[in-house]
């Protein structure tokens, strides 16, 4: 990359920084003020950020396993999100303190007093909850791990070994990805409200995480593409690709989500329609309409045509307004859980989504920096290249 480009992505990432310092430091002020506010805020911030961690995880595998041309032009940001997730896993531990105001099941009494709590807490109870955590967070960063150091290693050496281990070793990785972000979003989320479950709602957060991601890089592959290397890498061919990547994604987000409305709904259970019922009403329904036309109708008709998904200056706004409706998403999935009221944007939630945002965004261009834009030793990425 040029000295400017440096410049650039060096002044981004102090400024990134700051202000999730600051958004940080006025969370910590609003813990003084309304902690069970904070504690919620900071739920939905958390779990939006470490979804774009675990969506580079899985994409970077992806790339390993199919090695397609849009792969290599996303691989570096792909590994510098992977890279971030240390980070996540320190900032989990308030939501581990948190759990008490978060989670009703961490209350003794309250599982007493009900029966299907009572039924359920052989799993939902804070230790197993807490070990739970920590298997997830060690096979993540396991992973993460190994891709990383052998794409550096590969890098440095050229060595075919790397290709053939970061190949084998994506299949089986995708697979613990898919189990553990499962469990991990029955825990942290769809236990808020432990007398609801559905069979798909892991697969809903997997799709979210990987949209999201893919959204994000692309947006950071735009900005990249405009100076050496990638300038002289990456065609409309690529861009095709990453906006295709998207339109699948948002078909598959709509699919999952109007089957598992479709189905509780027919079903007519009183232990699942609630859910909805406060989805659906008091204001929340106006939230999922903004949902239903620009997460899906909108993205799903701009990326149907040709000329937006091969000009990135037009690519870039589909993409970048999917990675805001993926908060909003969020928001509509987790909040109606302990909202007292309709849908209302505390100002805690925004400093927790920017002061955590913040931090993540300054890590991640700090290690987008330190290693090469382009795996010239990959040695599939010549064919690639050609092929593209």
């Amino acid at each position: 990359m040029s000295e400017t480009g440096h410049f650039d992505m060096m002044r981004l990432e102090r400024r990134s920084a700051l202000a999730g310092l600051l958004g940080l430091g006025v969370c910590a002020a609003g813990a003084l003020v309304n902690r069970d506010q904070f504690f919620h805020s900071y739920l939905l911030a958390y779990l939006f950020w470490v979804g774009i961690s675990l969506g580079s995880l899985a994409l970077v595998l992806l790339h390993h396993l199919v090695a397609g041309g849009w792969g290599f032009v996303i691989q570096r940001p792909l590994e510098a999100g992977a890279r971030t997730l240390p980070l996540m896993a320190v900032l989990f531990l308030p939501v581990l303190i948190g759990a008490h105001d978060l989670y009703e099941w961490t209350h003794a009494d309250v599982v007493a007093a009900d029966e299907v709590l009572r039924h359920k807490s052989t799993y939902l109870n804070l230790p197993f909850y807490s070990v739970r955590a920590l298997v997830f967070f060690a096979l993540w960063l396991g992973l993460a791990w190994l891709v990383t150091r052998w794409s550096a290693e590969q890098d440095r050496t050229g060595h075919p070994l790397y290709t053939r281990r970061l190949q084998l070793l994506a299949g089986p990785g995708l697979l613990i990805y898919v189990l553990t972000v499962t469990f991990a979003a029955i825990d942290w989320a769809m236990s808020l409200e432990p007398h609801w479950f559905s069979t798909v709602y892991g697969l809903l957060f997997i799709v979210g995480q990987v949209l999201a991601t893919l959204a994000f890089v692309t947006v950071v592959v735009s900005r990249l593409s405009r100076r050496e290397p990638l300038s002289e890498m990456v065609t409309t061919t690529h861009f095709h690709d990453l906006g295709n990547l998207l339109l699948a994604f948002v078909m598959l987000w709509a699919y999952i989500s109007f089957s598992q409305f479709l189905i509780i709904w027919s079903g007519n259970l009183p232990e699942e329609i609630p859910w909805y019922l406060r989805r659906v009403g008091g204001g929340w329904q106006a939230i999922g309409l903004v949902l239903i036309v620009f997460h899906f109708a909108i993205p799903f008709v701009l990326l149907l045509m040709r000329e937006v998904k091969r000009q990135s200056d037009r690519l870039v706004w589909v993409a970048g307004g999917i990675f805001l409706l993926r908060l909003v998403d969020l928001y509509w999935l987790v909040v109606p859980a302990y909202a007292e009221h309709g849908p209302r944007v505390h100002w805690l939630d925004i400093a927790a989504v920017v002061g955590m945002g913040g931090i993540w965004v300054g890590l991640f261009l700090r290690y987008l920096r330190q290693r090469p834009l382009v795996p010239i030793h990959d040695p599939r990425l010549k064919e690639a290249v050609s092929h593209g």
